[in-house]
């Protein structure tokens, strides 16, 4: 029966040095990130569910077709890099953000309110100023970002906010985009 005990008492300490040892490696990984590429992932993630959500805001309450399919796109081509974030994120032990800022929360109770042209105004507006922001943010850590698969990710993404940007800037100045079909 002692030798049970014992024989017990020796798994569970392999045991619990496993779980230490796991725990340090993991710790260990998520340091190797700097402090500006984890704000930056962080950000991205909040932005991109941000997108998705008031891209299907759009497609409720807009009026313009070209809004309800930007909305879309936004939906599509935002849930994609969510993923893609989540991916390499997920090798470096970083535990993205499961909801939106409260600026975000913000803005999506704002817009709500609103539909038919009053959406779509205050809507591109939105998203032309947010699109000029990320643009910055991404091409910042496209160039100067630490972590490769980060640095990959802002690169592979922002040539996407990119068009975003322009196909919003074009509805703001009134013209009917034909770049609608593009995506991530």
């Amino acid at each position: 029966m002692m030798r049970l005990v014992n024989g017990i008492k020796a798994v569970a300490g392999v045991a619990a040095i496993t779980a230490v040892c796991s725990l340090a490696m993991a710790q260990t990984s998520n340091s190797n990130v700097s402090a500006a590429d984890k704000k930056f992932v962080m950000a991205a993630a909040q932005g991109g569910m941000a997108e998705v959500k008031l891209g299907e805001l759009a497609t409720k309450n807009g009026a313009s077709e070209s809004v309800k399919k930007f909305g879309q796109k936004m939906v599509d081509d935002h849930s994609k890099a969510n993923e893609e974030l989540k991916q390499v994120v997920s090798k470096e032990g970083i535990t993205l953000p499961t909801d939106i800022d409260a600026k975000s929360k913000a803005t999506m109770n704002r817009l709500a309110k609103l539909h038919g042209a009053a959406f779509d105004a205050a809507y591109i507006k939105d998203m032309k100023a947010d699109h000029q922001k990320d643009i910055a943010e991404f091409t910042k850590e496209s160039n100067s970002g630490h972590d490769p698969d980060i640095k990959a990710f802002a690169s592979k993404t922002l040539p996407v906010i990119k068009e975003h940007y322009s196909m919003i800037s074009d509805m703001a100045k009134g013209k009917m985009s034909t770049k609608m079909s593009g995506k991530m």
